[in-house]
C-alpha cells in the first residue's frame, strides 16, 4: 500500500529501531537528515525535563525535507513515566509514536488528537489485531532475529499472516542490516524496513566503545535469546553476558521474578552492561558516522532494486 504523505521525504523505506540507552536525539536527527525515519526511546532521556529539552532541540533541528521522527513509548506497568512523557509528546507534535508491548488506547487517541500516526510493534498475528482494534495506524512486525526484545516466529510467517487481513503500514524488524534485506523486507510484503543493530556501531550512538567494537566483531552465532534479564525474550551480545560475569549459556530466571522492561532503574544497569544485538550483526564491520550508515543503505537498496530490474 501506499504510505502515508508524512513519509514522502525517505529516501529508502526504512525506519530507525529505538534502541535502549543507544539511540540519541543526534542520532534521530542524523538518521531524518539522512532520509530515513530517525527514532530512539522517551526512556532514554533520564527525567522528563531532559525528555523536554531533547524533543525540543530535535524539532529545532530538522527541517520539512527532512524525514520524520518517532519516540518510542514503553506501555507497561514498570514505566512510571508513561502518562508525563505522553504529555510532553503532545506538547511537541511528535510525528508518528511507536508504542511497545501493548496499544495504549489512551495514548493512541492522545496522538490522533494532534494527527499524529501511532505504530504498535507486535511478535504474533493476535497482537496486531488487538493493535488496530485499539485505533494503531500501524504495525511493527517483529520477527525471529530482532534485537533487544524479540520475536521467535519467521518473518515471512508472520508478515503473510498479518498480510491477509491488514493492507496498512506495515514494518518489518529482525536481522535487516543491508540494503538488499531492505528489499527483500518490501518483497515479502512489508512497507518500510526497521533497523537497529548496525547503528550501534555509529559515532553518534550512546554506546561505549567495547559494545561497538563487539558489534562489528561479533556473527549471528554470539547472539544469545533469553527472558532472564528483563522477563521478554531478547536478544544479546554473549560476549557481553559473559563480560558481566555470567555464563551465556546457564542463564536461568526465577519464575517469581516480575518482569521489566522499562529501561530505568535496575533494568538500566541490564541494558547498560547486557548489549542488545540482532542477528544481522555479522553485516556490520565498521563503525561510521551515522548519515554515511544510511547512505550504504540506500545505495545497497538501490543498487538491489536495479539487479531485479526494478526502477
Amino acid at each position: 500500500m501506499s504510505l502515508p504523505a508524512l513519509f514522502a521525504p525517505l529516501r529508502a523505506p526504512v525506519m530507525a529501531a529505538p534502541m535502549f540507552i543507544v539511540s540519541t536525539p543526534a542520532l534521530v536527527i542524523a538518521q531524518c537528515r539522512a532520509g530515513i525515519v530517525g527514532s530512539m526511546p522517551a526512556l532514554n532521556a533520564r527525567t522528563d525535563v531532559q525528555l523536554d529539552a531533547w524533543l525540543g532541540d530535535i524539532r529545532a533541528a530538522l527541517g520539512a525535507h527532512d524525514a520524520p521522527f518517532a519516540i518510542n513509548q514503553i506501555a507497561h506497568r514498570s514505566n512510571d513515566r508513561l502518562a508525563r512523557d505522553t504529555e510532553l509528546i503532545v506538547q511537541h507534535r511528535v510525528p508518528i509514536v511507536i508504542i511497545s508491548l501493548s496499544a495504549d488506547r489512551d495514548i493512541v487517541d492522545a496522538v490522533h488528537g494532534y494527527g499524529g500516526l501511532v505504530f504498535n510493534d507486535v511478535i504474533s498475528d493476535r497482537h496486531a489485531r488487538k493493535a488496530i482494534d485499539n485505533g494503531c495506524d500501524g504495525l511493527i512486525a517483529v520477527a525471529a532475529g530482532a534485537g533487544g526484545h524479540t520475536g521467535n516466529v519467521s518473518p515471512f510467517a508472520l508478515v503473510e499472516e498479518i498480510r491477509s487481513w491488514w493492507d496498512g503500514p506495515l514494518a518489518l524488524s529482525g536481522a535487516i542490516a543491508t540494503g538488499r534485506s531492505v528489499l527483500a523486507a518490501l518483497a515479502a510484503g512489508a512497507d518500510l524496513a526497521y533497523i537497529g543493530t548496525p547503528f550501534i556501531a555509529t559515532l553518534e550512538a550512546n554506546a561505549v566503545d567495547e559494545y561497538k567494537a563487539m558489534v562489528t566483531a561479533a556473527r549471528s552465532a554470539d547472539i544469545v535469546t533469553t527472558d532472564d534479564f528483563s522477563g521478554v525474550p531478547a536478544n544479546f551480545l554473549a560476549g557481553s553476558i559473559a563480560r558481566a560475569g555470567l555464563d551465556p549459556r546457564a542463564l536461568r530466571r526465577d519464575p517469581g521474578q516480575a518482569t521489566n522492561v522499562s529501561p530505568s532503574g535496575d533494568s538500566h544497569k541490564t541494558w547498560r552492561d547486557i548489549w542488545g544485538c540482532g542477528h544481522g550483526v555479522g553485516a556490520v564491520t565498521d563503525i561510521v558516522p551515522a548519515a554515511q550508515r544510511v547512505a550504504g543503505l540506500i545505495s545497497e537498496y538501490q543498487a538491489a532494486r536495479v539487479a531485479f530490474g526494478l526502477r
